[in-house]
């Protein structure tokens, strides 16, 4: 068996001349939490969909479980709980009628796992899908994922429409139990706070190449604020590299990609602070307006 639940080789995807994932290599282990992050347009969802054989992808391949997921896709999506950015089902039908529909066509089924996590969120099960709000819609969905006792569960956006109670549910409870069960989770998501207690692995994309790619502590021990209170002297010629170089009141503001003690040890009488960064500051510092390699 592979050791990866997921691996994305080259894979490109064009719409027209529109280049939406350009040679994206990518792992995902087993029984890990993997977060792709990125900005709206970076190619996410064109990847999510080629990673579940709704989409061929132009060049490249992609395999689930060491299966080609274009090939096999039948077999494969019974191992498979997705979770879409836009909650869909049919509107007339009832919760509990739509858990019927789903259970004849998973091999898999447990509905007394429908039953604990609708409990769990306090969804009416008589209610009709189409008078239920967005997050609870997905609330839903995401119960019915779970149900099918998947071996992978991909989550895009999963926190869209979720207020502060649900999200917190979501990641301290619902992906932390998949995380301890073994469970493979990839997922994309704009909520960094909440992911970054849990993912295990980060990529970022950026208009649709993948930039970034390793263990989140591994990230996180290299990312550095250093902020000088003036303007640096031959900051450029040190062995420190920068993500970010910016003007910061009377002075400047480096966000360092290979921060390390010795690396830093030159500048040590200049009146330097140096801070450690989260995800967010990280992905901003990577992807947004400005940024350079």
């Amino acid at each position: 068996m592979s050791e990866q639940a997921i691996e994305l080789s080259n894979v490109t995807v064009r719409y027209g001349r529109n280049l939406a994932a350009d040679r994206v290599t990518l792992e995902v282990p087993h029984g890990s939490v993997y977060a792709l992050l990125g900005r709206n347009g970076s190619g996410k969802s064109s990847l999510v969909r080629c990673l579940l054989g709704q989409q061929k992808p132009q060049e490249g391949t992609i395999a689930v479980f060491g299966q080609d997921v274009w090939k096999g896709r039948a077999s494969l999506m019974q191992r498979v709980g997705v979770v879409f950015e836009e909650a869909d089902a049919p509107p007339e039908m009832t919760v509990d009628q739509i858990a019927e529909f789903c259970g004849d066509l998973y091999t898999r089924w447990g509905a007394k796992e429908v039953d604990s996590l609708l409990e769990r969120f306090g969804i009416d099960r008589r209610a009709r899908f189409g008078t239920l709000s967005k997050g609870q819609k997905k609330e839903v969905l995401l119960a019915l994922a779970l149900a099918a006792s998947p071996d992978l569960l991909v989550l895009d956006d999963p926190t869209l429409g979720l207020d502060v109670v649900a999200r917190k549910a979501l990641f301290e409870e619902v992906i932390t139990e998949l995380a301890d069960r073994g469970i493979t989770v990839f997922l994309t998501t704009h909520d960094f706070a909440g992911i970054e207690a849990l993912a295990d692995r980060v990529a970022i994309l950026k208009n649709g190449r993948l930039v970034l790619q390793e263990e989140l502590e591994t990230l996180k021990a290299r990312f550095r604020r250093i902020r000088f209170a003036a303007k640096p002297v031959a900051f450029e010629q040190s062995a420190l590299r920068t993500a970010l170089m910016r003007n910061w009141g009377g002075g400047a503001e480096a966000i360092v990609t290979n921060y390390d003690d010795v690396a830093f040890e030159q500048f040590r009488g200049t009146d330097a602070e140096v801070s450690a960064m989260s995800l967010q500051d990280i992905f901003l510092a990577v992807s947004g307006e400005g940024a350079r390699s």
